[in-house]
């Protein structure tokens, strides 16, 4: 998990820190792959570039509504309170050495080939070099591209704060993530149907400016691939694999070392599903495009986290009927689409039998790592044969009773484990206890308190337990409640949110309200359940 810096709250000024003059960006994208050097915003086909040039379009009257302070001082002491600094976050002016450019890249999308997608509102300024290492600064909602179609290229705030809070709760649960640096207000409108229901309406627009090593996706191989390319597939392999290896600039790879490559991002992917099934994390859009080779939790749309436990739940409105990336289907989603990248190697890696192996790699560090996670929320040691029916007839008790994931499994974790109260559990379903489930509770918990009294070391593993099930995580209802306090202009609540999301494992005397159950004016409000992919 990330450190948690203490001393310069969101958006107030770092007391007795030097601040830092404006980075100096690198342009390492661009210097080792072919683009589209043409400023022009018309949509259009790309052929043979992983980049096309573009400027981010200026804004009227940008306000700082949101700093990352940590990972500002994390990226070198960024000079955030600067109003220069503020100007090239809202896409305003240029930092040095910035040569901005959206990516080009492909996708499927709802298990269907989508053909050429590209950032259609993300434009990257370019590298910075870091004690974190390489690290791009992209700005998300900075105006249209050549991939915007018939978009504006434009993000509203709703969505933004959205996004910068997730990229930093995510963070700081110590699962593998994109950063969000600032949430900038551009001080403009922005024209959308949130609900897909022919209202349209004006909403406050906002930009996010996104941090990582890089934002390469699936679809930004399936692309060339689908063209025949082989050239600029050989190309983006070889930038991908220097990205790992450190190795600049880059240098033609071997079909063996796109191979072990291959295998390496099935494993990343592996880690990165089982820790979105250890917090009861829901992506929401799943698509092959929206899927980073670095295992980062990429693109932040219609998230959400389980409440009532319920493996089919989807936070999408757009998935709503099919619940194709519903919660339980996140791992199979993966696989699959794992199998799309390996269709599109294949051209720079003949030897399908590496492919393959990269896919068996991929189940078999899943199934390792969720047995694990599972068995450190249990307070278990390693999970036995004998176990399986301990996990099944939980999770089928807690979706029968709607237990809230998080809650649950924080309670298991702070009560006595020789004398869990089964009287409690009740407060902790969005379901009335029937005496039967009441009974059913009782027979888990003695069942749960011998195997856990049987490990040989019950008080580390209870201090294991707390250190994997968070009290805290980014329920879409409070996202909401900050999000319409945000829009009238008030930024206290995205503050109190990011300051609380810093340490989700914590006990925060004073901030009861961020830990509990959902209310029931929120189980059906639009931006509290279900959400569309518009922003």
């Amino acid at each position: 998990m990330g450190a948690v810096q203490e001393e310069g709250a969101l958006g107030s000024p770092l007391s007795g820190k030097v601040m830092g003059a404006l980075p100096t960006l690198r342009q390492r994208f661009r210097e080792a792959l072919p683009g589209d050097e043409r400023e022009v915003l018309a949509p259009r086909a790309i052929h043979g570039a992983a980049w096309a040039s573009v400027r981010p379009t200026p804004v009227a009257r940008p306000r700082m509504v949101a700093v990352a302070t940590a990972l500002a001082a994390e990226l070198g002491g960024l000079p955030w309170a600067a109003p220069d600094f503020l100007a090239a976050m809202a896409g305003n002016t240029l930092l040095p050495g910035s040569r901005p450019y959206a990516a080009c890249y492909g996708g499927h999308q709802f298990g269907s080939w989508a053909g050429q997608l590209g950032d259609g509102r993300a434009i990257v300024l370019g590298e910075m070099e870091t004690s974190l290492g390489l690290q791009e600064l992209q700005l998300k909602g900075a105006g249209p591209t050549p991939f915007a179609r018939r978009a504006d290229g434009r993000a509203v705030l709703r969505s933004s704060v959205r996004e910068f809070l997730c990229s930093e709760a995510m963070h700081y649960l110590g699962i593998p993530t994109t950063r969000a640096l600032t949430l900038v207000a551009t001080g403009e409108s922005v024209v959308r149907d949130p609900l897909y229901d022919g209202h349209p309406r004006p909403e406050p627009g906002a930009v996010v400016c996104r941090v990582a090593p890089s934002f390469l996706r699936f679809g930004t191989f399936e692309l060339p691939a689908s063209r025949g390319d082989v050239s600029l597939l050989t190309r983006l392999s070889d930038y991908a694999i220097a990205l790992v290896d450190g190795r600049w600039p880059v240098v033609p790879s071997t079909e063996a070392r796109r191979s072990a490559w291959f295998v390496a991002v099935c494993e990343r992917t592996a880690v990165l599903m089982a820790h979105w099934m250890r917090v009861g994390f829901v992506h929401g859009v799943m698509n092959t495009d929206n899927l980073s080779v670095l295992g980062l939790t990429l693109d932040y749309g219609p998230y959400g986290w389980l409440e009532p436990f319920d493996p089919t739940w989807t936070p999408n409105t757009t998935d709503a009927a099919g619940r194709r990336y519903a919660y339980g289907r996140q791992p199979q989603v993966a696989g699959w689409n794992l199998m799309r990248l390996a269709e599109a190697l294949s051209l720079v890696v003949p030897d399908t039998a590496a492919l393959e192996e990269g896919l068996r790699a991929y189940g078999r560090r899943f199934a390792a790592e969720e047995a694990k996670h599972t068995a450190q929320k249990l307070g278990l040691g390693a999970l036995r044969a004998e176990d399986d029916a301990l996990v099944a007839d939980l999770y089928g008790m807690m979706r029968r009773d709607q237990a809230d994931f998080t809650l649950f499994f924080r309670w298991l974790s702070e009560v006595d484990p020789a004398a869990p109260p089964a009287d409690a559990v009740g407060e902790l379903c969005y379901a009335p206890l029937s005496t039967e489930a009441e009974r059913a509770w009782q027979a888990w918990l003695g069942r749960w308190r011998q195997r856990f009294l049987d490990e040989a070391d019950p008080q580390g593993r209870q201090a294991r337990m707390l250190a994997c099930n968070p009290r805290f995580v980014l329920r879409n209802y409070l996202v909401q409640e900050a999000i319409e306090r945000a829009e009238a202009g008030d930024d206290a609540g995205v503050k109190a949110l990011y300051e609380v999301l810093q340490r989700p494992y914590a006990a925060q005397p004073g901030r009861e309200g961020f830990f509990a159950k959902r209310p029931a004016w929120a189980r059906a409000r639009f931006g509290c359940d279900m959400l569309s992919c518009s922003s």
